[in-house]
């Protein structure tokens, strides 16, 4: 039995709202570098070498990415031989709240009907999911809303099949145009129920960077994705080129025989997340 406390996981949430805002992951840098070096447009090129250049500002001064700091979602694995001394949910709030205050980052969350700032970005959505062992993993991903404003879940018929779910998803991606801040990194969840999707879609994106499916049928399916939507040439910030996404992660779920959900998740050049084991 292990054993975890919660201010042991408020420090490591608080640590990685801080870090995540400040320090891009190197599967994404060297994906911007590719980027830039097979780019075809000498604009879109340029763009992504300033989109370098901030990287490493941002890192090296402390200082955000991006203005928009997000929204936090935090993905907690919880091995069931971990007992967690204290209220894990709260424990992850606090880190949240210390995170924003102490790194100076700007509070974006609000209530939903009044509009009324939290002052805190909190609350942050919570996803726990159990499995044997003794791993407690907190996985962090703070979400700024030019790009999730353009994510989108449709609930497609079963005869649509897999050409109907590529279309949609070309047609969604595509259609943002530059609100999401391309390039982009885009997550599918297909399958499972309404919401299983939308969770799907987003969790995906937390694969390491063009890391192909582990099955293969989806592997050729992300290839087919991305090369389809590069091919539209809406390209960096919506100026043309090749690189409007930087990879399509795809993961899938079994569904209703009567159903097809298929949700997008799009993710901006600024793809911020960190994860710790404790």
């Amino acid at each position: 039995m292990k054993t975890v406390t919660a201010s042991r996981i408020t420090e490591a949430v608080r640590d990685l709202a801080v870090t995540a805002a400040h320090d891009l992951e190197p599967d994404i840098l060297d994906a911007l570098v590719a980027a830039r070096d097979r780019e075809t447009s000498p604009l879109a090129q340029s763009v992504l070498e300033l989109l370098l250049h901030n990287a490493d500002i941002a890192s090296r001064d402390e200082i955000p990415l991006c203005q928009d700091t997000g929204i936090c979602t935090i993905f907690v694995t919880l091995g069931q031989e971990v007992h967690v001394v204290g209220d894990l949910a709260a424990a992850i709030q606090e880190g949240v709240r210390q995170g924003y205050e102490e790194g100076f980052l700007r509070k974006s969350v609000c209530d939903a009907v009044t509009r009324n700032n939290t002052g805190t970005n909190l609350p942050a959505v919570i996803h726990v999911e159990l499995e044997p062992g003794e791993r407690c993993r907190l996985r962090f991903l703070p979400k700024g809303c030019g790009s999730e404003n353009m994510s989108g879940l449709k609930m497609l018929p079963p005869s649509a099949g897999i050409p109907g779910a590529v279309d949609y998803i070309v047609e969604t991606v595509v259609n943002a145009g530059p609100n999401p801040c391309p390039p982009l990194v885009v997550g599918v969840g297909i399958g499972g129920t309404f919401e299983k999707a939308a969770l799907l879609a987003k969790k995906v994106l937390l694969r390491p960077l063009g890391r192909p499916s582990e099955r293969q049928d989806v592997a050729r399916l992300e290839e087919q994705l991305l090369t389809r939507i590069n091919r539209e040439g809406r390209g960096v910030l919506g100026l043309g080129g090749c690189n409007t996404v930087l990879a399509v992660h795809v993961d899938t779920f079994p569904t209703h025989i009567a159903s097809l959900p298929v949700a997008v998740n799009i993710q901006c050049h600024s793809h911020r997340h960190k994860e710790v084991d404790l």
